[in-house]
This record gives C-alpha cells, sequence and structure tokens, in this order.
C-alpha cells in the first residue's frame, strides 16, 4: 500500500476507535417501544423481576424482595468470575402494579459500583386494542458509541424474543448476529472493505482475504485461550475493518488468566508463521512461484498484525500482558519502553522508513491515550500472579515477538 493509502486507513481506525470507545456522550437514553399481542397483566409477569414469569428467557434464576422499600436480590443466570450466577441488588422506585417500574443497581458481585451510579432501567406497559404496548428505557452516561449501541440492540432482541414468547410460550436462545454464517457474512465483507486498500483487482483481494483470515486465526487463539481457562461461553465475531474480537464467558478471574488469553492472540499464529515460511520455500523451490509468494503474504501479514498487537498500548495484547507481569509502575514503563523499541528495530531493519516508524510510534501512544479509560473496574481485585507465572508469560512473550520479528524480516526480504 503507498503511505497516503496507509495514512488513510490509519487515520480510519483511529477515528473508528475513537467514536466506538472514547467520544464523552453525557447521559443518554436507549428507549424501544413494541406492541405485543398479549394480556398486559401477563407481560408484567414476566417483565417485573418478582413476576411469577420473570425467568421467561432464561436471565433471571431467582428474585427476593429483602425489604419493604423496594430493594431486592436478584441472581441471575451470567457466570461470575467464580462461575457462579452473579448475584445483584437492586432498589425498585416509582412501581405501579401492572403498569410501570424503574429499577436501580445499588451492586453485583461483578462490577464495581461505580459502574452503576447513572445507570436507570423502567418498562411501561399500556393496553392498547387486544395487545399490549411494552416501552422499554434505559438511561447512562456514556464514553464512545459502543456501547450505547450494543444496549440499543439488546433491548430491540429482548422485544422481540418477548413477542416470540408471549405468542408461543417458548424462549428461543441466540440470533442472527451471532450466528455461523452471519460471521463468516461480515468477515467476507470485511475482506470486500480491505480490498480497495491493496487494489481492485484479483491479488488485490488474495491480500485482502489473507489479512482478514490472519485476524480470525488471532482471535481463534483468544477463543482457544478463553476455553482453557473455563469460559464455557466464548466467543468470536467480526467487526468490518475493526477486525475481530473473542468474548469470554464470564469476567476474569486471575491476572495470569488476564494475560494468558491476551498472549495467546499471538501465541497461536506463532506456530502458524514457520510453518508459512517452510510452506513457502518448498513451494518457491519446486517452481510454484505464485503459492510461494501468497503463503509469503501470509506468513508476513500473520507475523506484522501479530507483532503490532504485542506493541505495549493499553488495550493492545502486548499492554494487558506488561500490566499483568510488571510488579509496579517502574517496571512496566521500562518494560513497554524496550518492548516499543524492539518493534521499530524490527520495522527499520525490515526496511521502513524512519518518518513511517516516528509516525508508527505517534500512532500508537494515541490509541493508547485514546483506549486508556474504556475498561469495566471488577467489583473485587483480580488475583495476583504468582512469581514463577510471570517469567513463564514474561518468557513467552518474548518468544512469541521473536518469532513474529523474525517472520517480518523474512517476509519483507521475499516480498520487496
Amino acid at each position: 500500500m503507498s503511505p497516503i493509502v496507509t495514512a488513510i486507513l490509519v487515520a480510519s481506525n483511529l477515528g473508528l476507535i475513537f467514536l466506538l470507545m472514547t467520544v464523552p456522550l453525557g447521559l443518554r437514553t436507549v428507549r424501544l417501544s413494541r406492541v405485543i399481542a398479549a394480556n398486559r397483566q401477563h407481560l408484567w409477569q414476566a417483565l417485573w423481576p418478582l413476576g411469577s414469569d420473570a425467568g421467561w428467557s432464561g436471565e433471571i434464576l431467582s428474585a427476593e424482595a429483602l425489604d419493604g422499600e423496594g430493594v431486592a436480590r436478584i441472581t441471575l443466570s451470567w457466570e461470575g468470575r467464580d462461575g457462579k450466577p452473579i448475584e445483584r441488588k437492586s432498589r425498585f422506585e416509582d412501581v405501579v402494579e401492572g403498569s410501570r417500574f424503574s429499577m436501580r443497581v445499588i451492586e453485583d458481585t461483578a462490577l464495581d459500583a461505580s459502574f452503576w451510579k447513572d445507570f436507570r432501567e423502567t418498562a411501561e406497559l399500556v393496553s392498547e386494542g387486544s395487545g399490549t404496548r411494552v416501552t422499554l428505557s434505559q438511561t447512562d452516561r456514556y464514553r464512545g458509541v459502543a456501547f450505547l449501541v450494543f444496549r440499543y440492540f439488546a433491548m430491540r432482541r429482548e422485544l422481540s424474543k418477548l413477542r416470540r414468547w408471549a405468542r408461543t410460550g417458548q424462549y428461543r436462545k441466540g440470533g442472527w448476529f451471532e450466528h455461523p454464517l452471519s460471521q463468516v457474512g461480515f468477515a467476507g465483507l470485511s475482506a470486500l472493505i480491505l480490498w480497495p486498500f491493496f487494489g481492485l483487482h484479483p491479488g488485490g483481494l488474495a491480500l485482502a482475504a489473507i489479512l482478514t483470515s490472519v485476524v480470525a486465526l488471532h482471535e481463534l487463539g483468544h477463543m482457544a485461550a478463553f476455553r482453557l481457562m473455563g469460559h464455557n461461553r466464548a466467543r468470536m465475531i467480526f467487526i468490518p475493518l475493526l477486525g475481530g474480537i473473542a468474548i469470554g464467558g464470564r469476567p476474569y478471574d486471575s491476572r495470569f488468566e488476564v494475560a494468558f488469553v491476551a498472549l495467546m492472540g499471538a501465541g497461536f499464529s506463532a506456530f502458524l508463521v514457520p510453518i508459512a515460511i517452510a510452506a513457502s520455500t518448498f513451494a518457491g523451490a519446486e517452481g510454484h512461484r505464485l503459492a510461494a509468494m501468497l503463503l509469503a503474504a501470509l506468513a508476513g501479514f500473520a507475523a506484522l498484525f501479530n507483532i503490532a498487537n504485542l506493541v505495549p498500548v493499553w488495550k493492545f495484547d502486548g499492554g494487558q500482558v506488561l500490566r499483568q507481569i510488571c510488579p509496579g509502575p517502574i517496571a512496566l514503563a521500562l518494560a513497554s519502553f524496550f518492548l516499543l523499541s524492539a518493534f521499530l528495530a524490527v520495522g527499520w531493519q525490515a526496511g521502513f522508513s524512519s518518518n513511517f516508524l516516528l509516525a508508527a510510534g505517534a500512532v500508537f501512544s494515541i490509541l493508547s491515550l485514546l483506549t486508556m479509560s474504556s475498561g469495566f473496574k471488577p467489583r473485587h481485585e483480580l488475583k495476583p500472579i504468582r512469581t514463577v507465572d510471570r517469567f513463564a508469560i514474561a518468557g513467552a512473550l518474548l518468544a512469541v515477538f521473536a518469532i513474529h520479528g523474525y517472520g517480518v524480516l523474512w517476509a519483507s526480504a521475499q516480498l520487496i
């Protein structure tokens, strides 16, 4: 890609990350309304957390009133860091039996109370003809539109599934978004979006498909690590242009778990790069030049993508690993400086210009600033990492970085 095209791609990603994760939006209310062909009292028993049908979706396992002032304890089906159901203490206000209620979360066993300080959820039911108009709203303070959009689609899905439950008496889990076919479609869309950046010709499409595959393999490594750590509901979703994301089935339990899952994205691909290099060398020796070039591109993209993810940016894999294994701020600063310097040295040795590398360093610094306040604070501190695990992860980080660094240097020599 030309420097101008590269600059456009990088600027687009920075802008999207700022919009999705950082831009301050203040207090916002998401409100959705649907008419459901069912009796109002029937729907009230489903939506009211203390109602007889509150477990209609499987989300609420149990609920009990704690006092006469509207405080209740709700047990959810979502797993906490210990694998047990999350418990939430909520306060109900403005309750009109059969018509409306508002709920605030006082505390839960997964997230710090500060996460819930501006959150308020309201449900209203009004008879309309032979059916009931159900209006759900959620108010919260947002930074970035990602969580706001997530809640919009979550409420939209809830109303859709409530309508089906009212009609059939059955709740169907999942939806079209996380269906494997939909995710394959998103991966294809991601490749098509990347295609113009590599040139609108068959070779450009092949490179876009290779890069999309590299992203998928990276996230597959994270997902495998989640599974090894006991996350039974780990899954992966594609986000066109931004790439993909692996999601665990419960909150992290320990610093070792955070470091291991973060490192396994690049760690999984570290097995692919030597195989791709060997296969490319063999194909070239046999006279299959096109296959050799495509395999070299696979090795180069995998190496460059994964080594870039190991850069010590706040939300990148490298930044997450270093924050778990470094015993203090001084050690973290020194390790971050060393890792970033090593990355820039690999880039310089691979033939990138000094101006490009300086720009890359600036971009990574901006990314770190944009994402450092985007995380959620857990209710309790993560379990500390043992010294032996600290050194094991550090050694694995250096090994994975070295493998991908060699892959970048090898591919640059083959493709330039």
